[in-house]
Formats: C-alpha cells, sequence, structure tokens
C-alpha cells in the first residue's frame, strides 16, 4: 500500500551555499584603519590571557635552566603563533618602490658648505695715472668685454690689458680738443667712442688703432657723459643738458634727442634690456626715458645734489639705484615701473659713483671725503660688508671687470687701483692677477 500513496513532488529548491565573503577560516586580510584595533579575527581573548599571564623578564628572579627555556620558548611559538603583543594593528601601507632614477634622500646629502667670503681690504694692484681729470662732471674710466682697462689721462688715451698686463696708448688728441672728457668701449669689445672737450666724440677701432668715425655738431661744449645702447647706437651727453642718440652707421647720425635736464648730463645708463635709458644731472633730477618717446617717462626730483651716478640693477628689470652729491649723500632706490623711490639710504658722504655686483645682491659706490673709501652694501637690507680705503681724493671713476670679480677704481690723487671683490674663476685658463711687492707696488701707465 505504501507504494500506492500518492506523493505530491518537492518543488525545486537549490541547495544553500555559503557566501564567499562568510568562509569560516580566518582571513588573512586586514580591514579597518591601521591605529584602530581589529578586534575580530585579529585578536583572540585566549591568547590575550595567556599573553597577560607570561611573566616579563625582568620580573622573574629564578634561574631558568636551559632546557626549561627551550621548552618555553616552544610552546609559546605554538599557543601563541608568534604573537607578542595583547592587540594587533592593521597592517601598514606598502612603501612605494624606489625607481633607480629617483633622487636621493635629502637626509642622505649633507649640504655643502659655503665658504666664507673675504674681501681683501688692500688693492691688489696701483698703477699711477698722472695729469687725470679730476671733474666729477666726466667719466674717463671704462672697462671693456675683452678685458681691456681703458683710461684717459688729459690728452691721452691708455689701454691696459688686465690679461698680460701690457699697456698701450691709443691716441693723443689736438691740443684743442683737450682734456679727453669721457671714454666708453661698446659692447663687442673692440671699438671705444671717445668725448672731448670741444664737444667733439670720435669712434676708434683698438685692434688697428685707427679713427673710424667722427660725430661733430652734436653738443656746445665737453661730452661728459658716453653710453651704449648696442653695437650702432652710442648715447651722449652734454653740457646743456641735452641727450642725443647716435647711430655711428650712418651720415646724418643724430637719430633721436631727450629733453628733460637744464644743466650738465653727469650720469647715462641703458636697461639691459635697451629700452629705458636713466640719466642724471648736475640739475638734482633723475630721468627715466622710453625709446619710443622724447619727454621723460619719469622724474625724480628727490635728491638735493648733483646725481652723480645711476645703475640699473641685474637682477631685477625695474629698479635703480641713484646716488647724490656733497649735500645729498644718499643712495636712492626708485621703482621705475611705478615711478616711486623704495628706499633711501644716508651713506656720510657725496656717492661718487655706483656698481651693481655681478655675482651677489650688492651694490657697490664709491664715495668723496672724508673717506675717500669704496663700500660693498648687501641689499635691499644695505647693510655694510666691506669698506676698502686707499685713495687720499674723492674716488670719482669706478668701473668693474667683465667676470665681475676685480673694481678699478681712479682719483684725483692721481692713482688707478685695482680691488679684489669677488673670488676668480678656477679654470685652468683663467688670467692670473700679478703679484705687487714692495718693489713694484707702482707701475706707471705712460
Amino acid at each position: 500500500m505504501d507504494a500506492d500513496i500518492y506523493r505530491e513532488p518537492l518543488p525545486d529548491v537549490r541547495r544553500w551555499r555559503r557566501p564567499p565573503w562568510a568562509s569560516s577560516r580566518p582571513t588573512t586580510r586586514g580591514f579597518g584603519d591601521r591605529f584602530i584595533p581589529n578586534r575580530g579575527d585579529r585578536m583572540n581573548m585566549n591568547i590575550a590571557e595567556a599573553l597577560l599571564n607570561i611573566p616579563r623578564k625582568d620580573e622573574s628572579t629564578d634561574e631558568v635552566s636551559p632546557s626549561r627555556a627551550a621548552y618555553r620558548k616552544l610552546l609559546a611559538d605554538t599557543m601563541l603563533q608568534g604573537r607578542t603583543r595583547v592587540l594587533s594593528f592593521s597592517n601598514r601601507p606598502r612603501s612605494p618602490l624606489k625607481s633607480s632614477l629617483e633622487a636621493p634622500s635629502p637626509t642622505h646629502i649633507q649640504p655643502a658648505a659655503r665658504k666664507r667670503r673675504r674681501i681683501p681690504q688692500a688693492p691688489e694692484k696701483t698703477l699711477d695715472a698722472p695729469d687725470i681729470v679730476g671733474d666729477d662732471r666726466f667719466n674717463v674710466l671704462d672697462w671693456g668685454n675683452k678685458n681691456v682697462l681703458s683710461i684717459a689721462l688729459d690728452d691721452k688715451v691708455y689701454l691696459w690689458n688686465a690679461t698680460d698686463g701690457s699697456t698701450t696708448e691709443l691716441v693723443t688728441v689736438p691740443e684743442s680738443s683737450a682734456p679727453i672728457t669721457s671714454v666708453s668701449w661698446a659692447p663687442d669689445g673692440r671699438h671705444i667712442a671717445i668725448g672731448q672737450y670741444n664737444s667733439i666724440v670720435e669712434l676708434y677701432d683698438v685692434t688697428t688703432k685707427k679713427l673710424l668715425r667722427t660725430l661733430a655738431g652734436i653738443h656746445q661744449g665737453p661730452v661728459g657723459s658716453l653710453a651704449w645702447n648696442n653695437n650702432h647706437l652710442l648715447t651722449t651727453g652734454g653740457p646743456q643738458g641735452a641727450i642725443i642718440d647716435n647711430d655711428v652707421r650712418i651720415q646724418s647720425h643724430a637719430v633721436r634727442s631727450y629733453r628733460g635736464h637744464d644743466d650738465v648730463i653727469c650720469s647715462l645708463k641703458w636697461s639691459s634690456c635697451g629700452k629705458h635709458l636713466a640719466s642724471g644731472g648736475a640739475d638734482k633730477l633723475v630721468n627715466i626715458w622710453d625709446v619710443s618717446r622724447s619727454s621723460p617717462l619719469h622724474r625724480f626730483s628727490n635728491h638735493t645734489s648733483t646725481v652723480r651716478a645711476v645703475a640699473w640693477c641685474p637682477f631685477k628689470d625695474n629698479l635703480l639705484a641713484s646716488g647724490g652729491g656733497e649735500t645729498d649723500r644718499c643712495i636712492k632706490f626708485w621703482n621705475v615701473s611705478a615711478g616711486t623711490c623704495l628706499k633711501s639710504v644716508e651713506t656720510g658722504s657725496e656717492v661718487c659713483g655706483l656698481l651693481w655686483s655681478k655675482h651677489e645682491r650688492e651694490l657697490l659706490s664709491s664715495h668723496g671725503p672724508e673717506k675717500n673709501q669704496i663700500a660693498v652694501w648687501k641689499y635691499p637690507s644695505m647693510t655694510k660688508i666691506a669698506e676698502l680705503t686707499g685713495h687720499t681724493s674723492s674716488v670719482l671713476y669706478m668701473t668693474q671687470s667683465p667676470d665681475g670679480c676685480q673694481v678699478a677704481s681712479a682719483s684725483a690723487d692721481e692713482t688707478l687701483k685695482l680691488w679684489q671683490i669677488n673670488e676668480k674663476s678656477t679654470e685652468k685658463n683663467a688670467p692670473k692677477s700679478p703679484y705687487v711687492g714692495p718693489t713694484n707696488m707702482y707701475s706707471y701707465i705712460r
């Protein structure tokens, strides 16, 4: 009868399977933050209790035999499974793989200690400069890019080669043109412009010692300031405040004039970009000119005496320094973009010349009485870091070597001094400066 009992078919129910994430086996993957203890599979209460009951090494005072110590170690390894802490933290994230091109860690790099710079207080070399004109309206000293120093002594121009120490006479002007009032090297280091008392400007090729060009009729008196914008554009400054651009390639050389001064032009400097010209005059003015206009872009009247020196900053295009004369005695810094005075520094004596360092953020200034010194200032703090003395009269003229390591200064005391401002290059081909000893302290240019 059992075989005749009707059995209703059961519904098709699939066999239940454990989800893959609900495995009964302890997982080795850590979930959660590594700073928060994981109280799931990362902590076993039996093991934790055993760890708490194991005496610490420093608390055990009984002598333990080697066999018993080995047994304890084997028991701990078996029961505790290598655990040493009650609470276990998640694994730390993997450290990135280091590439062979990766720079070493900064902690392993010892920065090279910068050698302390020392500026010698005595001149490296002294040359005699007889008959030099001691007039703060003139500029008779310049150092060319070929490492040749030019100086005008009355009616003559001499060239001193700083590489081999040789001296040559370039030209002697007629008595009617004397004295020579300004000299300026072209950027190529081969051509030189010579301004004269009778308003004539002559251009010479120093390799052949030949007169290339005479610029006449541009001023009515001594040409005391010269500035090259490039190898063919020469700017001249005269006694009535006139500033003229001269293109030395063409017959009608006077191509542009600037009107903004009413007295002698004492200093002219072009900016490195060649777009702006700075001028300082005996009318106590500093004017900034743009090549596209004949009137001043900015007119600064803050000085109270003759502006003998102007200098463009080499590391900041819109920064200009200017120096005032005997009753002013200040160095002023100008933002030529905004037309504002940034700072004024009292120096204690008239400022005759200004030079920016080519290696450091420093400014050099030459001065008159009482010290007749060259001062080295740290910019922008304007802390005086060195003072070079040796002249007995105002240091009217100052120029810098092409490498920026030396500075030459000339004074009405008829001496030309060379100062070591920065260390010279250690290259094998770098020229060595001649030794100056007691027997050859003075060498004559003539």
